[in-house]
């Protein structure tokens, strides 16, 4: 019973980078990549190179308008 409290501890806790994407498998991500692009969706998969997998993707468009007078 307390070895299955310490697994369970073990597998919760953040100790590195790759363990907070690990304790995010199968929950709703945002991800903010290169040149401004967002996207949001559920975490499937990734790998030590943080290529991901997402379900239920979308990506978020943001437009900035600006006034040339002010």
């Amino acid at each position: 019973m307390v070895d299955d409290m310490d697994q369970q501890q073990t597998t919760n806790t953040v100790e590195e980078s790759l363990d907070l994407i690990r304790l995010s498998l199968d929950e709703q991500i945002y991800v903010k990549m290169r040149n401004d692009r967002e996207l949001r969706g559920r975490l499937h998969a990734y790998d030590q190179h943080l290529n991901m997998v997402l379900g239920d993707g979308e990506e978020a468009v943001t437009t900035i308008e600006i006034d040339e007078e002010t």
